[in-house]
């Protein structure tokens, strides 16, 4: 048979090969892959089966809205798109036996720092702070009504246009600073911010406020102004909303 084989033309060789492996390919699919692989109605109906067997444990964001009026907060909020449950975990249990069972409460920063930790990914305009520096050590409902999560402070301001900005300093070593530290921002930059200007630092004296090696400031990088950098700005060399630190 293989004398056979090696005696015919390459070009027939080819196309018993692809023929076997075509063969193979369909016996494989007809009769090893399961039918639940390859019928979606066998599909549907042994998935559904095999969920059914579990236990339920969410009760519904519906079922909630039945016995807690903050439903109807959350509703108009800026977590109203998320279930009851995302934060204070499975309830069905605690619907069937409401002081029995008792649903968690995230009162922990580490909790909400889940979502709203600076991550360069997420939307402009979503809320991310960086939780060292945001009023550290304090649980986020202590000053955030979880259900109507409003800021103390809506951020205006320079945060208001400037967000991919406001996001970088969060994390950067500036982050203590306030904008108009370096920044001198005329009222009409709110209203025309195209054509009046808010102004950066022109000299390298400035920076050497903080930075000089002679400055009060301490725990800040100290550098020799007159020779450090030699003519050149110091915002030419380091970005100063995410200067890095050597």
């Amino acid at each position: 048979m293989r004398n056979l084989f090696n005696r015919m033309p390459d070009s027939l060789q080819r196309i018993l090969v692809v023929f076997a492996v075509f063969v193979f390919v369909v016996l494989f699919i007809r009769f090893l892959i399961p039918p639940s692989i390859k019928d979606s109605t066998v599909h549907v109906r042994e998935t559904l089966e095999r969920e059914m067997t579990h236990p339920v444990q969410y009760a519904g964001s519906d079922v909630c809205a039945e016995c807690h009026e903050e439903s109807n907060l959350k509703k108009k909020g800026y977590h109203k798109n998320l279930s009851c449950e995302t934060c204070h975990g499975t309830a069905k249990e605690h619907s069937e036996d409401p002081t029995g069972a008792k649903p968690n409460l995230p009162k922990k920063r580490e909790f909400c720092s889940l979502c709203h930790t600076y991550d360069p990914s997420r939307p402009t305009g979503f809320p991310q702070i960086n939780p060292i520096a945001h009023n550290p050590l304090k649980p986020c409902v202590s000053c955030h009504n979880p259900h109507d999560p409003k800021p103390p402070r809506v951020p205006q301001e320079c945060q208001a246009c400037h967000a991919e900005i406001a996001r970088t300093k969060a994390v950067s070593p500036h982050v203590q600073l306030e904008c108009t530290t370096c920044h001198n921002v005329p009222q009409n930059h709110k209203l025309t911010p195209r054509t009046v200007k808010a102004t950066i630092p022109s000299e390298r004296t400035f920076c050497g406020k903080c930075h000089g090696k002679e400055a009060a400031v301490k725990h800040v990088p100290k550098i020799d102004i007159a020779s450090h950098g030699e003519k050149y700005l110091c915002w030419q060399c380091h970005y100063p909303h995410m200067p890095e630190v050597e």
